[in-house]
């Protein structure tokens, strides 16, 4: 299965509409790949809260019609990132768009856990209240983005749902690196399955953004990383090594919190 990770660079100077092409002109270019993957909030910038309620669209909005048609062309599988959703209520969320071959949008996903702590996208847009999974090319994907990457409960739903690799676009900023890499690690390693981290170059309202795109395997290894700029990064993987993997270490098999059917005694009030 060959990957596709569009580090696409967002400059504030560079029309929305402008970018929408660009990003399709470079979909298009991975023609002969199988999965291609966009970064989060992409269309606007990830930070560029004041431009959420400008540029919201609807799922059927010119970011969807622009990457259906790319997908189309090139053939692929296409996680689109995310775009600023409009929803029928007026809401806004922060949501991921996946496309099949045929131009088809497969899945969505709302960003659960949003990112800010009482400002930005926090307190401008609703949170999602479900875990997200597809079926791509008889791969279970789960779906999540950027802060989520902070929440290992998510992932454990994620892989619980039949996920062997996870998608996650992101807006990270350039001064947690190090958290982005090891993170993404962190979740390969404890799912057992290929993490695909896809962030975004550039600098959205001031804020300067970490690059460093990476593919990970399930047992933590990098198979592929770019550099802080624009760049493409495209790795082939094995999928059928997420079921070797959890065969030869088996730790999956013997988890006990969270299990259906487990209970959990209360903590120990004399301790």
């Amino acid at each position: 299965m060959r990957v596709s990770l569009i580090q696409i660079d967002v400059d504030p100077a560079e029309p929305v509409h402008a970018r929408r092409e660009r990003a399709a002109a470079l979909v298009r270019d991975r023609a002969g790949s199988d999965l291609v993957v966009l970064p989060e909030l992409w269309p606007v910038g990830a930070f560029a809260a004041d431009l959420f309620e400008t540029e919201a669209e609807p799922l059927d909005g010119p970011t969807a019609e622009v990457m259906s048609a790319a997908a189309l062309d090139a053939g692929v599988w296409l996680h689109a990132g995310s775009v600023v959703e409009r929803a029928a209520d007026g809401s806004l969320y922060n949501t991921s768009l996946l496309f099949s071959p045929d131009g088809a949008l497969r899945a969505t996903y709302r960003k659960i856990h949003r990112f800010g702590f009482d400002r930005g996208e926090a307190v401008l847009m609703s949170g999602g209240d479900r875990i997200v999974t597809a079926e791509v090319q008889g791969i279970g994907v789960g779906l999540a983005t950027c802060y989520d990457l902070r929440f290992p409960e998510q992932f454990r739903l994620l892989v619980d749902a039949g996920a062997e690799l996870l998608v996650l676009p992101a807006g990270w900023p350039a001064r947690r690196r190090e958290h982005w890499t090891l993170l993404a690690r962190a979740r390969a390693v404890e799912s057992q399955a290929f993490v695909l981290a896809c962030g975004t170059a550039g600098t959205h309202a001031g804020v300067e953004l970490a690059g460093h795109s990476l593919v990970v395997d399930p047992w933590g290894a990098v198979l592929g990383e770019a550099g802080a700029g624009e760049e493409v990064l495209t790795v082939d993987l094995d999928p059928g090594l997420v079921a070797k993997t959890r065969a030869d270490f088996p730790v999956l098999r013997d988890r006990l919190l969270g299990i259906p059917g487990i209970a959990v005694p209360p903590p120990d009030s004399d301790r």
